[in-house]
């Protein structure tokens, strides 16, 4: 009989609900995101594009928070990456930071809360 540790049980159990299409999502990063949205019986996409602020990691509950500005106002919003809702992730920039969260980016406005643009080789 062999014995088996929470952690493998876990592992088990989540293993198909993990998604495999996910980038490499970093703090900083400019992303756009592609929900499905399920209005009476039609299904729509919608397009949410921002910085993402601060990113949790474990396993299937992996998070971003995304911050978005519509006509002045600050949006945040919390995405489940191995979501069936999110349909597809892109970065479309990339950001130089020196901190894990950028909480200090809710206060700030206009051109004080540019991020320098990180450039790939």
């Amino acid at each position: 009989m062999t014995k088996f540790n929470t952690e493998q049980i876990f592992k088990f159990i989540e293993k198909p609900f993990l998604k495999t299409n996910i980038p490499q999502i970093c703090v900083g990063d400019t992303v756009k995101i592609r929900i499905k949205n399920i209005e009476n019986n039609k299904e729509r996409i919608q397009h949410y594009e921002g910085i993402v602020l601060k990113k949790k990691n474990s396993s299937v509950n992996k998070t971003i928070t995304v911050k978005k500005i519509v006509q002045g106002v600050s949006i945040e919003k919390k995405f489940l990456l191995h979501s069936p809702k999110i349909e597809s992730i892109v970065v479309l920039k990339s950001a130089k930071i020196r901190r894990s969260k950028l909480y200090y980016l809710r206060h700030v406005k206009g051109k004080a809360g540019r991020l320098k643009q990180k450039f790939k080789n």
